[in-house]
Parts: structure tokens; sequence; C-alpha cells
């Protein structure tokens, strides 16, 4: 065991350090929370700052650290088998072999790899400064070994993009809210709340708008005190106008406006047959069935509305939206003592089966009982019925389909009006 002896175990055990360093900084630099580490550099944490700088190229990162954490174990590797073999013969190399894979594995591979993932982002903190120098030194072969590799990769159709993971926040964040209430750690309502928040932007207004069958209207002819009498005994402060025929909107009165104005011009002394309802109704607002949720949530904060019609691509009226069914899809069912109380849409029968009105959305019956019923060809839990059955089912016939059996207990002319839901 002479000075040489000495330098290459010294050199092993460094090349050792310096493979740990690199496990730990990768294992660490890939698992951080992207949105932590911005929250601690908002705080002035420096480190990790540095972190989402170097994160922001992952091909880059992994690139660098993959080259120095092979170059150092296959140097330590080397001077292993020479030194082994110098003092066992032949012999050395599988001793060398075997002496170095628990080496690596424990102290190079295993050990920080642990501590990276149980503390990422302060370890990425910690290694942002290192790495970026790795990053910057190595910066050239990087740079050649990613043509080859994109060049090798696309032979076989496969794109790469470093920036992809910045698409992918938003999916991150609404697998980390379902992982969290399947775990326990996040409410139910806490989850439908902020997923439905999420949602706003891949839904359009038609999944949720009230179907022109339902809505309420006033007939631009018919006599004033008819129409104060209907908007006072209606649930709702907003009511279209129509003339000659529920298609032909012309406005829309507000509960308010009509009630104030009709007094005022009774104060005035003017006879009440002669008031024209039309004077106090303000232009309609349409928008297209295909608007998103977000969209429009927006647009009614910037016209300082609450109230619009749905036309489909032909003009054609196809229903209403408030800001008030948009809030829903977050908060769930919002009451007042002025809606009607009607009897629960999905009931809960003693023998375990569900009674669900025909109209209710499949995203609401999902989201009261944590079912996956899908929702992309049919928007009520009746129209998934008749998509699956490729028919208008009869009261009594029975079908089974994505786990669950469905019998059409009532049916209202060509609408089912109401169905027995279990799952299978």
């Amino acid at each position: 065991m002479d000075t040489g002896f000495w330098i290459s175990s010294a050199a092993i055990a460094a090349l050792l350090v310096l493979s740990a360093f690199f496990s730990g900084s990768e294992t660490a630099l890939t698992a951080a929370s992207r949105g932590k580490l911005r929250s601690r550099a908002d705080r002035g944490d420096r480190g990790s700052e540095r972190a989402l700088s170097i994160t922001e190229d992952n091909e880059r990162l992994i690139g660098s650290v993959l080259l120095g954490n092979n170059l150092v174990n296959i140097l330590a590797a080397s001077l292993a088998t020479a030194l082994f073999t110098r003092l066992f013969g032949d012999s050395g190399v599988a001793l060398a072999t075997l002496v170095m894979t628990l080496l690596v594995l424990i102290f190079a591979e295993v050990l920080p790899k642990t501590y990276a993932i149980t503390r990422p982002e302060d370890a990425a903190a910690k290694a942002s400064g290192p790495i970026s120098i790795v990053i910057l030194v190595f910066a050239p072969i990087v740079a050649a070994v990613r043509v080859i590799t994109r060049g090798l990769l696309s032979l076989f159709g496969v794109k790469t993009d470093p920036d992809s993971h910045i698409l992918a926040v938003r999916e991150e964040i609404m697998g980390a809210i379902a992982l969290g209430h399947s775990e326990g750690a996040v409410e139910k309502e806490d989850r439908d709340r902020l997923l439905g928040a999420l949602d706003l932007g891949d839904r359009a207004v038609e999944e949720i708008m009230l179907h022109r069958s339902q809505i309420e209207m006033i007939d631009a002819s018919a006599p004033a005190i008819e129409v104060l009498e209907q908007i006072l005994a209606s649930p709702h402060t907003r009511l279209p106008v129509y003339r000659d025929e529920p298609e032909n909107i012309i406005g829309v009165i507000h509960a308010k406006d009509l009630s104030r104005a009709m007094y005022m011009a009774q104060a005035e002394g003017k006879p009440i047959e002669e008031f024209d309802v039309l004077q106090v109704a303000m232009k309609p607002y349409f928008i297209p069935e295909t608007t998103t949720l977000d969209d429009q949530m927006r647009q009614f904060l910037r016209r300082h509305t609450h109230f619009a019609l749905v036309v489909d691509e032909y003009g054609s009226l196809e229903g209403l939206i408030t800001l008030e069914d948009i809030l829903e899809e977050i908060v769930g069912e919002i009451t007042d003592e002025f809606d009607n109380q009607t009897e629960l849409e999905i009931e809960r029968a003693p023998d375990g089966n569900f009674l669900v009105d025909g109209a209710v959305t499949i995203r609401d019956i999902n989201r009261a009982n944590d079912w996956n019923l899908p929702d992309d060809e049919a928007n009520t839990i009746a129209g998934l019925v008749i998509h699956e059955a490729q028919m208008i089912p009869n009261e009594g016939q029975v079908f089974s389909f994505h786990g669950f059996r469905f019998e059409v207990m009532k049916r209202d002319g060509n609408r089912v009006a109401m169905l027995k839901i279990r799952p299978l």
C-alpha cells in the first residue's frame, strides 16, 4: 500500500462524492415543485430562483447532469479496476466490479436520491449553484448530444418539446387535487370547487344553459298589467320579451325596472293600459353556444350584465345562461327564498338505487356521487341513455353500460323524465 494506492483510493472516494452529488441533484431538480420554488423565490431565496431558471429546459439539465454523472462513474470504475488488478491480479476485475457496484448503489445512488426526494425544494436550491456551472461547462457537448438524440427520436416519429411541462401545469394541479381527495387531505366540497373553476375553460355554455323549452318569456303584445303580474309572480328577475313567436326575442325586462317605471307612470297620472313595457326593455345580448364558460364569465364582468341568450350557428335560440349558472359550476347549487323549492333531482332510494330526473346533467350526477359517466356525447343523463340506446326508450326498458344499470321510470312525450340508476 504505497503512495499510489492512497492517491487512487482518495480519487475514487472523491469521484463517488461527485457521483452522489449528480444523482441527488438530478432527483431534486426534477422532483421539486415549481410552484413551491416560485413561492420561495418570491420570498427572496436566490437558490430557488436559480433552480427555477435551470429547470426551464429539462432536456439541457438532464443532459448535463447525466454527462457529469457518467464521467465520474466510469472514471471511478476504471481507477478501481486498475487498483484492484494491481493488488489481486486477474481476480481484481471481478472484485472491483462487486465493490464498486455496492459503493455506487449505496452511496452514489440510493442515499443521495432518498435525501433529495425527501426534501426536493431544499436540495434543489442548494444544488442549483454548482449545477448551473456544470450546465455552462458542458453546454457544447450537451448541444451536440441533443441534436443526435432528437435526430434518432425523429426517425421513430417522436417529437420532443422541452417546454411541454408548461402546458401540463393545469393537468398537474387537477391531478394533485384529485389525489389529495383520494388520500383524505382534500374535502369533497373543496375538490369540486377547485376542479369546477379549472374546468371553466374546457366547457361551453351549451352544456349548462337553460334550454329554450324551459325559458319563461313575456309576450310583447300582452297588456302592461298582465306583464307586471307575470314578472312579479316569476322567481326570475329578468325575463326575455318576444314578438309574434318565441324565437323572435326583442328585449329583456328587469323586474325592478318595470316596477319602477309603472309606479312613476301611475304617480304621474298616466293610464296603466297605455304603458309600453318595451320602453324599459334592455337590448338582448346574444352569444354563440360554443362560447367557453371562462370567456363568458369575463364577458359578463366586462359588460356589467348577468344575462345572455344562447343561439346556434344558424342564429336560432337555443337557451339562456346567467352569471349565476356559471358560478354554480364552481360553488354548487345557489338558491334563495324566491327559488321554487322543487323535489331533489337526485334521490337515493332505500334499496340503493338512485332516482334521477332525466334533465340532470352528467357532470352534476358525477360530482354528487363520485361517478365517472362520460359526458362527451351528451350533457344530460337522459341524453346519455338515448345516445347509448340509439333510440328513445319506453317506460320500463332497462339498459346496462359504463358499469351502471339504467331503467326508464317515466317518459313525458319524447323526453325521458325519470331514470332509476344503479351501479353494477
